[in-house]
């Protein structure tokens, strides 16, 4: 039994998770953002397009 207590190898694989775990919730908190800013530029390039400038 203690050397079942004593056993990290599992840590490494959780750490890993909540690192995961967040960077996806900074991603879904981001998009938003990221689609608008996206949007508004390919509206600009298509803008220039179709005027020719």
């Amino acid at each position: 039994m203690n050397k079942f207590l004593r056993d990290d190898h599992g840590a490494t694989a959780i750490e890993y998770g909540l690192i995961a775990a967040a960077m996806g919730l900074a991603l879904v908190t981001a998009m938003p953002s990221l689609k608008n800013a996206i949007k508004t530029k390919f509206s600009s390039i298509g803008g220039h397009i179709t005027s020719g400038t």
